[in-house]
């Protein structure tokens, strides 16, 4: 059975995960006095960005050794399967709503929430996973409560830009409707200008189309990868930041190291399938998981490896912004089994979790 451990082992106590926050400390050092600029000799003050209703002229500080409060819950990364029958009518609002990113650190994000009738979701960064199969018909009725405009675009869909994809005001609806013709971990989010600014401040998310011939498995977890660019607290992302490309943080789905602090259950030997998808905005990732190698790697709608291919095994999926896939494997014997994207700049602002085979302690030493 699959679940979320409860138990908070001494992460603190470990050296590995010190020295992981401690890179954390040191790029965001750097990365703040980048933002802050320098004196070029010519005594002239460089320009700054003014702060406007969408940026704040100085962002929230993530500690890399804080830990979530007692009531914190992870965001589930079970993924369900796919909805029977093949017609499927979602209700999609586009909320601003205060949302926690990481320990003590809070920001407005701009989010999809699913449901309707006052049966809709908890606001997070980053919107419902949804799935189905090549053929299902979708229909997306995507209602703005927010206060600015916001529109949704389904990479999965082939529409014209101007009607479905168009941008609505606040109070407004539109219904979106497409057949899935392609199997894919398919990316969508919202378009409105700047879509940079809507994107970084959280309103993406994954459609998943299933393959025709996908086998079954033990379990299937989904990872979102996308950066944070933190505002003030409280506020939403910054807009200068995400030109600048200087992300504070990579996640996945949507939190600062939430399966370090609340790892994965599994067990040894099981098959287990991840989909990954990247988000983005504007970072890579090369998805992996020390500890053990993938037999199935399928990425963009095609199989790079299957697990009757003996001759080889796959260690990285490599995925560029909107792209996405899965990986088969199993963890050979009971331990831990970290989640990192192995752009290891990236695991010490966030991108860090865990797989915990078996019902085991974490050592109070351990290094990579």
């Amino acid at each position: 059975m699959t679940s979320l451990s409860t138990r908070r082992p001494p992460i603190e106590h470990l050296g590995w995960f010190s020295a992981l926050g401690l890179l954390g400390v040191l790029a965001l050092a750097v990365g703040l006095l980048a933002l802050l600029g320098d004196d070029d000799g010519s005594g002239a003050t460089p320009a700054a960005a003014a702060p406007t209703a969408t940026t704040a002229p100085s962002g929230a500080v993530i500690d890399p050794n804080a830990t979530p409060e007692a009531d914190w819950a992870p965001f589930d990364p079970t993924l369900g399967p796919a909805p029977g029958g093949t017609e499927h009518e979602i209700t999609l609002h586009a909320v601003e709503a205060e949302v926690e990113v990481a320990p003590g650190v809070t920001q407005q994000a701009w989010t999809f929430v699913e449901g309707d009738g006052g049966d809709e979701g908890t606001p997070r960064m980053g919107g419902p996973v949804l799935r189905g199969e090549v053929g299902d018909l979708f229909t997306v009725t995507l209602v703005n409560d927010g206060q600015i405009d916001h529109s949704i675009d389904f990479h999965a869909s082939r529409v014209a830009w101007n009607d479905e994809m168009r941008s609505i005001g606040p109070g407004e609806s539109l219904v979106y409707q497409f057949r899935a013709e392609y199997a894919g971990a398919f990316m969508y989010h919202c378009g409105t200008a700047p879509t940079l600014h809507h994107i970084g401040n959280g309103m993406y998310g994954a459609l998943i189309i299933d393959p025709p011939d996908l086998a079954p498995v033990d379990h299937e977890f989904v990872m979102v990868q996308s950066e944070l660019y933190l505002g003030g607290q409280g506020q939403p992302g910054s807009l200068a930041k995400m030109t600048d490309e200087a992300w504070d943080a990579v996640v996945f789905n949507g939190y600062f190291n939430q399966y370090k602090f609340s790892p994965i259950r599994v067990e040894a030997d099981e098959r287990i399938r991840v989909w990954v998808i990247d988000d983005g905005p504007s970072e890579n990732s090369a998805f992996h998981i020390v500890g053990t190698i993938f037999d199935t790697v399928w990425k963009e709608g095609t199989y790079l490896l299957r697990p009757d291919d003996r001759q080889g095994g796959s260690q990285v999926l490599d995925l560029q912004p909107a792209q996405g896939g899965f990986v088969e494997f199993s963890l050979a014997e009971e331990g831990f089994y970290p989640i990192v994207t192995h752009k290891f700049a990236n695991v010490g602002k966030g991108a860090l979790g865990l797989f915990q085979a078996g019902d085991v302690e974490l050592p109070t030493a351990a290094g990579h």
